[in-house]
């Protein structure tokens, strides 16, 4: 799988688990769903981002390690969240992804 298809599958499964959540928490109101369901991937020169509403959720280097920001466009390196390739092992919904089974 390329890599624009794995950020693709990224946003998509975020977007899936967000909603998920809203769901569980009887949280789904239409603002709400508004507001999550948009998940957006912009690229950038040294990290792409993955932006869920109008915050930044997510940035992606070039290997495909995914982290947290601690600000628009800086990385937190104490947040990691694993590669594209282990996207699964994660649960997205919450504010914060972790470890499924944690």
């Amino acid at each position: 799988m390329r890599t624009m298809e794995k950020l693709e599958a990224l946003a998509k499964l975020i977007k899936k688990e967000q909603l998920e959540r809203l769901e569980k928490n009887k949280l789904n109101c239409q603002a709400n769903i508004d507001i999550y369901n948009q998940v957006n991937i912009k690229e950038g020169k040294k990290y792409t981002k993955i932006d869920v509403g109008t915050s930044g959720k997510y940035m992606i280097d070039i290997e495909g390690n995914i982290f947290g920001i601690k600000a628009y466009g800086v990385i937190h390196r104490g947040h990691h969240f694993g590669t594209l390739d282990t996207i699964n092992d994660y649960f997205w919904g919450e504010y914060r992804a972790y470890k499924k089974g944690d």
